[in-house]
Parts: structure tokens; C-alpha cells; sequence
């Protein structure tokens, strides 16, 4: 069965036929973090899903090219950089280094691009200046530049292609809450937005005055610079559906960048809406959580990772602190069954044949990502594993087969091995250093190791990544 998934482009289930001729090389973008504020779970449920979509596209044998922005221009921080008094620079990076070392403690991969928006003003100047050429942005009498709706339909062109939209309702002249600047109508959304005294020292020099760039332009000159005019896949949260990547598409290729023929993407995948305790997650209502407050609860990142992977992408997903305490039982099942199964030794002496787990687990994922579906087939493995070594009935040959199956699809699944009494603080140190390595601050990566060593933890640095080692 080959892998088929809901395109919210067509509004249907297709076959993943990569664009590559060769059917190997596959472009991902994944819309990544406002590094205004420490990420919320409902941020985290599109990126692990994220993680999900890459790692299952590279058990199937493709190679990924995966691409996840970093928003450090956009309104709320602006705010909070007036208010704060701290440079844009080093106030985005504390919450750009936060999100990175939540992010590894869900073990999600990283990306191998991570464009800051900040760094890719030029290409977002050179796209508007396109979209100008062509007639589909304008320069409004505030100075601010805006892509024009009603010409990119006049040329041709469909507006309103991820969700129906209904443009008599969106008079001109009216003004939306979400663009603060004068416009011809309603439907347009700003480009480039013309420099005001709020903005403080935030802005950049342009053909059209000083400003900055719209939060829309931006994704689409940083996924087009990383994986060119045209690509398969772009991944992100529902709400993100209108009029973010509708916005995309329509300045994407009203640039005319793309071949004749091409689409900007392929594919366009969405994730659901998460709710907490039964609600949509508030502050006020205190459900609002980051990982770092359920970290500080006593979960793992490993937890909350199962959980938020134990539903439909495509359905929205109550999430709770019961759930994660369901996590942890459930990933204790599993690891229990794992441990016996080592007990039994390994063994080559025959050819097992490979479990049908595996192809239970393959069908599942073929049918749009179904990982709740994959969930019940593991579990009912797992107990008919379980009844197979009470009864004595598994050689070494055959535990050694079983555990390499999951293995195989944990690669999928992406949970952290389970790294023997590690607690959280332990193993949470151990990933900031694995980042200061990465960055080459080998200053702090040391001091996070001799840290380690006072609580009583050593690292052993394996083939397979560092591990944790009681002393």
C-alpha cells in the first residue's frame, strides 16, 4: 500500500508522489516558532507531528529536507521588546534557545535549516519588488506595501484555493483587526509595513521607507530560498490555514517564481486543534501549559511525546495531566515487555520471519498517518508477546527479531530509549549540552558535564548519541 494522506489543497485523500523524478528527494517546511514567549503544548502537538511526517518519510526510504522558520520580526515581539527595553537580538534568542532545548526533549530531529526571518530581509525585499513588477502590491499613502486580492484574480489567479472564502463580506475600505494600517481592501494583507514610533528600533531600510517586513511574506521567501519555487510538503497547525498559507500561496506564486504548471507545494498537510481539560487553552482558565511547567510537574518529555502522538493528526485532541499519567503506564508496558524480551538473549541460530507487527504498523501509517491506529496494533503485540514469553514459547532468535521490530518503528515514533533511573533534571542537562556542543560553546558544554558529575551522573558519549551513567 503506498502512503496516502489528506492534501488540504484538494480537500482529499492522495498518494505521496514526490516531485523528485527519481521519487527520493522530498522538500518539507514546517512553520516554525514566534519567539516571542516559551512554546505552549498546542505549538508543540504541529511540531512533533512534524517529526512524525519526517521520520516516517525517511523509514520509507526518502530523503527529507526538512526546513522550520524561526519568527524573530513580528508584531508580538515588537511589543514585548518595548516593553522589556531589551534588544530584539537577545530577546529572541532566549526564547529561540528555550524553544530548541524543548524541542530536543521531545526528541524531535532537527531541522536541517532553520531560517531566522530577521537574516532573510533582502530575499524579502527582492520577492515584494516581484510581486510590485507584476502589479499585485501596492504602496498605500502610510508608505506601507500590500498584496493586492482583487489583481491577483483579474490575472487569472484564485484566491481562497485551502478554504472556501466569501469576498462579499469583506467590504473595501473595512478594517481587520489583525493589519493596523490603511489599505484599498479589506481582503489585502500587508507586505511591507512602514516604520511607526512604536516600532522602536526595529526596522530595516527598503525601497518603500523604513519598515519591516509582513509576517505572511516572510515564510514564503525563507521556504523558497531553502527548497526553491516549488516543493512537496508544507506542514502546519489548522489555524494557520487562513490566511497565513493562503497568503503564502498567493504572493508565492503571484511572483511567478514556479515553472509553468508547478504549484508553490504539493502538498499541504494541517494538524488539529489541541484542547487542555477538556477546554481551549487559556491562561485565564489555567490549563495554559508550556513542556517546562509539565516537566516541572514530574513528566518526562518522553510522556508528553507519546501522548501528544496517541491521536489523529487530523482530530482535536483533548490533552491532560491524567492523559500523561496514561503515558507513563503505557510506555512502562512497553518497556517492561522490552526488558523481558533482552532477558532472553539474543540469538541467530534461525531466521525468524518478521513479525506481521511491522506490517500492521506500515498499513496503519500509509492511511493518512494513522498513529492511533498503530497505537492499538503495538499494544495488542505487545500482550500477545507478553502471553508468548509467560509460556515460554519466544527463543533468543525470535526476542532478538521482536525487539528489532521495535526498534524499526520506534525510528518512526521518535521516544528517547528509556535511559535506565535517569530523572528529568539529569537527562534534561544532558540535551543542553548535546546544544552547547552543537554551537561550539564547549565552555558550557564542559561546566553542564562537570555539573552531571556532582549529581552523581556520568556521560558516556556512544555511537548513537550520548547516554547517561550512574556513578
Amino acid at each position: 500500500m503506498a502512503l496516502r494522506f489528506f492534501n488540504t489543497l484538494s480537500q482529499s485523500v492522495e498518494e505521496f508522489v514526490p516531485r523528485d523524478p527519481q521519487g527520493k528527494a522530498v522538500g518539507l517546511y514546517c512553520c516554525g516558532p514566534t519567539v516571542h514567549d516559551f512554546a505552549h503544548i498546542g505549538n508543540f502537538r504541529t511540531f512533533v507531528f512534524a517529526d512524525l511526517v519526517r521520520r516516517y518519510l525517511q523509514f520509507k526510504g526518502l530523503a527529507i529536507r526538512h526546513v522550520m522558520n524561526i519568527t524573530d520580526v513580528e508584531d508580538k515581539i515588537i511589543r514585548r521588546v518595548r516593553e522589556t527595553q531589551i534588544p530584539r537580538r537577545d530577546y529572541t534568542a532566549k526564547f529561540e534557545a528555550a524553544f530548541f532545548e524543548d524541542f530536543q526533549a521531545l526528541n524531535c530531529l532537527p531541522p536541517h535549516d532553520t531560517p531566522r526571518a530577521s537574516e532573510h530581509i533582502a530575499g524579502i525585499i527582492a520577492l515584494i519588488e516581484k510581486l510590485a513588477a507584476r502589479g499585485l502590491a501596492y504602496r498605500a499613502a502610510a508608505g506601507s506595501v500590500y498584496f493586492s486580492i482583487e489583481k491577483y484574480q483579474a490575472a487569472g489567479a484564485h484566491y481562497g484555493r485551502l478554504l472556501k472564502l466569501n469576498f462579499e463580506e469583506m467590504r473595501p475600505g473595512q478594517r481587520v483587526s489583525a493589519d493596523e494600517y490603511a489599505k484599498e481592501a479589506a481582503a489585502d494583507f500587508a507586505l511591507w509595513k512602514a516604520r511607526v514610533p512604536e516600532d522602536g528600533a526595529v526596522f530595516w531600510p527598503s525601497p518603500w521607507g523604513e519598515g519591516r517586513p509582513g509576517w505572511h511574506i516572510e515564510c514564503s521567501a525563507m521556504s523558497m530560498q531553502s527548497l526553491g519555487p516549488s516543493f512537496d510538503l508544507h506542514l502546519g497547525g489548522e489555524d494557520l490555514i487562513f490566511p497565513h498559507h493562503e497568503d503564502e500561496i498567493a504572493q508565492s506564486e503571484g511572483a511567478g517564481a514556479q515553472a509553468a504548471g508547478e504549484p508553490f507545494v504539493k502538498y499541504w498537510l494541517h494538524g488539529a486543534f489541541l484542547l487542555v481539560e477538556g477546554k481551549k487553552m487559556s491562561k485565564s482558565l489555567g490549563n495554559y501549559f508550556t513542556l517546562r511547567d509539565l516537566l516541572a510537574r514530574g513528566f518526562t518529555g518522553r510522556e508528553v511525546r507519546y501522548l501528544l502522538l496517541t491521536a489523529h493528526y487530523r482530530e482535536s485532541f483533548n490533552f491532560t495531566l491524567e492523559g500523561l499519567q496514561g503515558a507513563r503506564a503505557a510506555l512502562a508496558r512497553i518497556d517492561e515487555c522490552m526488558d523481558k524480551l533482552a532477558e532472553i538473549g539474543s540469538g541467530s541460530e534461525t531466521a525468524p520471519s518478521e513479525p506481521d507487527i511491522l506490517r500492521r504498523f506500515v498499513g496503519a501509517m500509509d492511511d493518512d498517518f494513522n498513529v492511533s491506529a498503530a497505537w492499538g496494533a503495538i499494544f495488542e503485540w505487545v500482550r500477545a508477546t507478553n502471553r508468548q514469553m509467560a509460556e515460554n514459547r519466544i527463543t533468543p532468535a525470535r526476542a532478538t527479531t521482536l525487539r528489532a521490530a521495535w526498534q524499526k518503528m520506534n525510528q518512526v515514533l521518535g521516544l528517547h530509549p528509556k535511559q535506565g533511573n535517569a530523572p528529568e533534571e539529569p537527562l534534561r542537562l544532558l540535551m543542553e549540552r548535546e546544544i552547547a556542543r552543537k554551537v561550539k560553546d564547549f565552555k558550557r558544554s564542559d561546566a553542564i558535564r562537570d555539573e552531571l558529575k556532582t549529581k552523581g551522573w556520568a556521560i558516556e558519549d556512544t555511537p548513537k548519541g550520548p547516554r547517561l551513567k550512574r556513578l
